[in-house]
């Protein structure tokens, strides 16, 4: 049965958390990370700052071995970095125990939800952690059950919800939109960035399902 455990966790306390810090005050996310050979790829959206210095100061890092900038949109960039394939950090343990980033953000302070497959994978990345000296602040363990897959196939949270329902509301993903995601972020009380990141995460959930039921429903 799949289970979420969402905690934070300092930047210092683990290798892409210290070698994003490093590029400055920028609000960064981890949109999904990548298992190559004996590497991994994560891939982030940074935006709200210097992204010239930000590029500069990753790339000085030892072990860092690539960073590419593959889009730009807006404010937001998104990035790959390719690691030195010795590195041993908190992103490695997730990839060795087959765990999902639901969400990950943060700057000085990290915020992670992670889905496993099962509680011998959430046992064996604490023993990761515990392995590599990797602490984390455990705020929930959530053990997913059949009715709660039911009420909520998605697995949205429930500010994604909450940004969802409102831009439906608002008229937001109509043609022309009759709001924008400064008039949604007023409502909500939230930054732009912040209201931005929920629609995109929430939207690809839905998607990711919608897409996955439709490709099995052709197979039959």
């Amino acid at each position: 049965m799949s289970i979420v455990a969402e905690f934070t966790i300092e930047a210092e306390q683990f290798l892409l958390g210290r070698v994003l810090r490093a590029g400055g005050g920028m609000n960064i996310e981890i949109e999904r990370v990548v298992p190559a050979s004996k590497q991994v790829m994560p891939y982030v959206w940074v935006s709200g700052g210097d992204r010239t210095a930000f590029e500069e100061a990753v790339r000085a890092t030892d072990e860092v071995r690539e960073l590419l900038h593959l889009d730009t949109i807006g404010e937001r960039s998104l990035y790959r970095i390719g690691w030195d394939e010795t590195v041993e950090s908190l992103i490695y343990g997730m990839v060795e125990t087959n765990a999902t980033i639901l969400e990950a953000h943060g700057r000085d302070n990290w915020l992670f939800r992670i889905r496993f497959n099962d509680h011998e994978s959430l046992s064996a990345f604490s023993e990761y952690c515990q392995i590599h000296d990797i602490r984390l602040n455990v705020r929930r363990v959530h053990n997913l059950t059949a009715d709660e897959v039911a009420d909520d196939p998605f697995d949205l949270t429930d500010e994604q919800r909450e940004a969802i329902e409102l831009a439906l509301q608002k008229g937001y993903f109509e043609v022309p939109r009759q709001a924008t995601l400064s008039d949604l972020a007023v409502d909500l009380d939230v930054s732009q960035q912040a209201i931005s990141e929920r629609l995109r995460r929430g939207t690809q959930k839905v998607m990711d399902v919608v897409v996955d039921d439709t490709f099995r429903a052709s197979e039959r």
